[in-house]
């Protein structure tokens, strides 16, 4: 029987396993082997596709390095069709980082300050402490050295100020299956709305924070943005029905119609559109002389596409479709009026 309070040094187990496949494969294999046990760690189960996508790598050649460990005194606990977990209890000593894998938690401590909510970017900075607390003395200097040299500054107003922990709450709703309630204002409306909704998913896009939900008020899946939350509180109340995956729910609202779109954009300008394009349903492109001939399939030529052709316009002309050319001399006219 597996004995809990059984700890090796980690090192020992690493050359133990080493030397179970010197002469069969290379270091790159110890690697990666190595790479599996702290995956298998840091999970309670996981899935034989999971490692053979993360290294690339055929299941069988997942399977084989799960038998290596095994018979390297690793207790794993495998069940067909659910996946590998190491057993209850089992515990190795943490594995150093390397300095270019400390020096990532700077971008990482960054980019929470400002793409999070405040309560959320408190548990991260907390986090990233006790993360900091276990590096060696040489990766400690090359953290510190970058942290005040590195600034990241959002464009875009992510979250009500006066709701400080947003993200925090939807996070334990969707591990919780709980509902949460909102008072959320959208565009077509003047009053905030009150709704109770079953969060699917999170996800950054456009530079803004969506939540992907179930809402009784609509009684169906609808995408609220974060920022236009105007209170948001736990709820008590149970999801009421089994939801499928937020990529699964995305999918789905990817497939509506769309409407092919081609402009010609100046060279110079249309380097500049690189970043933004796929936003807006970029396909391909095609260069003509001193011109860029772009292709979309756009989902809305009325409000999104027309507005943002305008922002660089004067340097571009539209080849189709007709109601396009229609639409942004609407615009057009409508912006002179207020002039």
């Amino acid at each position: 029987m597996f004995d809990p309070n059984r700890f090796f040094c980690l090192k020992s187990y690493l050359w133990n396993i080493f030397f179970s496949i010197m002469g069969v494969d290379t270091i790159k294999r110890f690697d990666r082997i190595v790479a599996i046990l702290i995956q298998l760690q840091s999970k309670r189960i996981v899935k034989a596709q999971e490692l053979a996508d993360r290294f690339q790598v055929s299941l069988r050649t997942v399977y084989r390095d799960i038998r290596t460990l095994e018979a390297s005194g690793v207790p794993i606990v495998s069940e067909a069709g659910v996946g590998y977990s190491i057993m209850e209890g089992y515990r190795l000593p943490p594995v150093m980082f390397t300095r270019e894998e400390a020096g990532s938690f700077v971008a990482a401590e960054k980019l929470m300050q400002q793409f999070t909510d405040k309560s959320l970017g408190a548990h991260h900075k907390s986090a990233m402490f006790k993360i900091k607390s276990v590096l060696r003395g040489k990766e400690k200097d090359w953290v510190s050295a970058l942290e005040s040299q590195v600034r990241i500054n959002s464009a875009q107003e992510l979250f009500n100020e006066n709701l400080p922990d947003a993200l925090e709450i939807l996070f334990e709703s969707i591990a919780e299956k709980k509902q949460v309630a909102l008072e959320y204002r959208s565009l077509r409306e003047e009053v905030p709305t009150r709704r109770n909704i079953e969060p699917v998913g999170l996800f950054h896009e456009n530079n803004h924070w969506y939540v992907l939900g179930y809402c009784h008020f609509r009684q169906d899946y609808r995408q609220f943005r974060t920022d236009r939350m105007v209170n948001i509180r736990r709820a008590s109340e149970p999801f009421r029905l089994e939801h499928g995956t937020l990529d699964e729910y995305r999918k789905a609202c990817k497939d509506v119609p769309t409407t092919k779109v081609r402009v010609l954009v100046d060279k110079m300008v249309a380097r500049y559109l690189q970043g933004e394009r796929k936003n807006y349903g970029f396909v391909s492109e095609k260069t003509m002389g001193k011109e860029v001939e772009l292709t979309f399939m756009t989902r809305d030529i009325v409000h999104t596409f027309p507005r943002w052709y305008l922002t660089f316009g004067d340097f571009a002309k539209i080849v189709e479709p007709e109601g396009l050319k229609k639409r942004v001399r609407e615009l057009l006219k409508q912006a002179e009026a207020r002039l």
